[in-house]
Parts: C-alpha cells; sequence; structure tokens
C-alpha cells in the first residue's frame, strides 16, 4: 500500500499523457514528456516498487503522474481509453503554473469546454480508488532501503 495517497487531480494529468503519446514503455522503465515537452521524467519499477524523477514523486514521495499514466499502461489500474482520448491536449504545466499549483482550479479551467467533462471526472474517481488499493511502493530510488 501507498504511504501516501497523490493528489487526486495528477490522474488527469496522466490522462492526458497517455492521450497525448508522451508516454514511452520499455522493460525496465519508462520516459514521460512534461505537458510542455521542456522535461522528460524516467519511471523505473523492480517488482512492485517504482521511482521517478517527476517533482511529486521525488520531493513529496507521492505518485506523481508520470508512474500513474504507467500504471494504466501496465494495466495495474484499468481506464477507459475512450474517456482518456477526450483529455488530450490539455497544458497542463501552464494551468498548474498560472493557478499557482491549485490543482483543483487547474483541473476545472481545462475541463470548463470540456463536452465529457462529467464522464472524464467520474473515470478520475475510479482510478483514484483503485490506486487506493495497489500493493506498490514509493521510493526515490530502487536501492534505497525500507
Amino acid at each position: 500500500m501507498l504511504k501516501k495517497l497523490p493528489v487526486k487531480e495528477k490522474v488527469y494529468e496522466a490522462f492526458t499523457a497517455i492521450a497525448d503519446e508522451r508516454v514511452r514503455m520499455k522493460d525496465d522503465h519508462a520516459e514521460v514528456d512534461s505537458s510542455n515537452d521542456e522535461r522528460m521524467y524516467t519511471i523505473k519499477w523492480k517488482g512492485n516498487i517504482y521511482t521517478s524523477d517527476d517533482p511529486a514523486t521525488y520531493w513529496q514521495q507521492y505518485p506523481g503522474y508520470p508512474i500513474i499514466a504507467v500504471w494504466i499502461l501496465q494495466g495495474l489500474i484499468t481506464a477507459d481509453r475512450r474517456v482518456i482520448m477526450h483529455t488530450s491536449d490539455i497544458p497542463w504545466h501552464d494551468l498548474n503554473d498560472s493557478n499557482k499549483r491549485n490543482y483543483a482550479a487547474a483541473l476545472k479551467e481545462a475541463l470548463k469546454d470540456n463536452d465529457y467533462a462529467e464522464e472524464i471526472l467520474a473515470e478520475g474517481e475510479k482510478v483514484f480508488a483503485q490506486i487506493k488499493d495497489l500493493d506498490v511502493e514509493i521510493r526515490r530510488s530502487l536501492k534505497e532501503k525500507k
């Protein structure tokens, strides 16, 4: 189980990363580009231990959107791809900056003109509920001791 749950809005950022095809899966790691294409994050795993160099995961020790996107693509979490595709092209980095890291406000702005907002929000709730039950661990390094 996770020691610290993610900020719920990170689920929607993960949806957009998948919709925009910014996640590149490899055998033992993945690479995820930020929404403004200025950064690339590396997610590594060994068994049920995951690491990532994105700020939320590394500094706050909760799974950020890159790890959540990987979990969806690995099938650890189920999500409706049809719904996910309606989150493409959302500039999360800019929205989070303009809303001064008020992620709820950024999400509200991101979905304000989206015809599928209710479906997207419902799917996010389903994904978040699955995250709560995952048997995974977040660490800064795969070599780190418990």
